[in-house]
């Protein structure tokens, strides 16, 4: 892909994308999620989905790559029994094949889009602390401190209506992430919702 890897877009001193341009990154990659989820009889888990494996192009529309070890499941098996390898941070506690195991790590991909963080972030993940919780710990009120300072170029006044996009996505990446698998939402209601963000942010 011409415009490389959202990791590279993500780390690269020399590129940075805004707060639009996450927002479509993301929905770009949810809706092809979506598809492998809900789009076919045949149900496709991707198994590791990380900011490495979705790649933009000339147009910078987000796609995603890498099928290396995902799953096929019927339709009638939403999980398999079997253990998922994927990457460490983005794997979803209960470390098996799952629709579910998709949206978690789909969650974490997004928190990790606001902050600019990797969930194995050594200044910020111990034995106790998470990305999840140090976002949780962080959303009564200072969200602002722990977003990348490049969502916004320095000439761009952050509004309030950027602020409730922001933490409308928050509400969303911790949605996906649920300790309990039954408890997250479906790749079809992750669309819905950035959709919603995103007409928001484009109506302001």
């Amino acid at each position: 892909m011409s415009n490389g890897s959202l990791e590279n877009w993500l780390y690269r001193e020399d590129c940075h994308l805004n707060l639009l341009q996450r927002i479509t990154v993301m929905l770009d990659a949810a809706m092809a999620i979506e598809y492998l989820h809900h789009g076919n009889e045949t149900l496709i888990v991707h198994c590791d989905l990380k900011a490495s494996n979705v790649l933009l192009d000339e147009d910078m529309v987000a796609h995603v790559g890498d099928f290396g070890i995902s799953k096929i499941l019927a339709v009638s098996k939403s999980i398999a029994h079997t253990e998922t390898l994927g990457t460490l941070g983005y794997i979803a506690p209960e470390g098996i094949v799952s629709t579910s195991g998709d949206v978690y790590s789909y969650g974490i991909m997004l928190m990790e889009v606001l902050t600019e963080r990797l969930p194995t972030d050594e200044e910020i993940c111990n034995e106790n602390v998470d990305l999840r919780k140090w976002i949780t710990q962080s959303f009564s009120g200072t969200m602002l401190e722990v977003v990348d300072a490049n969502l916004f170029p320095e000439e761009e006044q952050i509004t309030s209506e950027s602020e409730i996009c922001i933490a409308s996505m928050v509400e969303l990446a911790l949605d996906c992430t649920m300790e309990i698998p039954e408890s997250r939402i479906t790749m079809k209601d992750v669309v819905k919702r950035l959709n919603k963000i995103k007409n928001t942010f484009l109506e302001m």
